[in-house]
């Protein structure tokens, strides 16, 4: 069932990306997705239920608003502190326990914390993520959780988890 749903979710993809539903594009769409899925279907989702549930999809449409807007939240941010004539940083590496248990979801919280300007994914070590943050503002765990990876880990939860 893992190789057909994701044998399914490559062709989906180069329909997608094709935009071409002819003879040709569709064998060799085909052949395409049954190499990778040979190659690489064992890797796929173990549930492959969760594909189906649409509030994951909520979630997920959702979570991209958030995202974007943390992003510019955090690019004013930034572009204030190289703007400023006193450059106010104060650089530091700072250890945050996660409360997201799959992998997928923790590579997705990693990656969102890396794309936004001002932090840098540094390392994942066992229940632990390390974070290169410009400004650490606070040494109160908590605090600087919630305001690294707060809203991200809440969201990205509800769609991998």
């Amino acid at each position: 069932m893992r190789y057909f749903a994701f044998f399914i979710l490559l062709m989906g993809l180069w329909l997608l990306f094709t935009f071409r539903v002819e003879a040709d594009s569709l064998i060799v769409g085909g052949i395409c997705a049954a190499v990778t899925t040979a190659i690489f279907g064992k890797y796929f989702q173990v549930r492959v239920r969760c594909l189906l549930e649409p509030a994951r999809y909520f979630w997920a449409f959702l979570y991209l608003f958030i995202f974007s807007w943390e992003c510019l939240k955090a690019n004013l941010d930034v572009a204030y502190r190289v703007l400023h004539p006193k450059l106010p940083i104060n650089p530091g590496i700072v250890k945050i326990k996660l409360n997201i248990q799959s992998d997928i979801g923790r590579a997705m919280l990693a990656n969102s914390i890396t794309m936004t300007p001002g932090t840098i994914t540094v390392d994942i070590v066992e229940d632990h993520i390390f974070i290169h943050w410009i400004y650490v503002s606070t040494t109160d765990p908590e605090v600087y959780s919630k305001k690294i990876c707060g809203r991200f880990e809440t969201y990205i939860r509800r769609i991998f988890e």
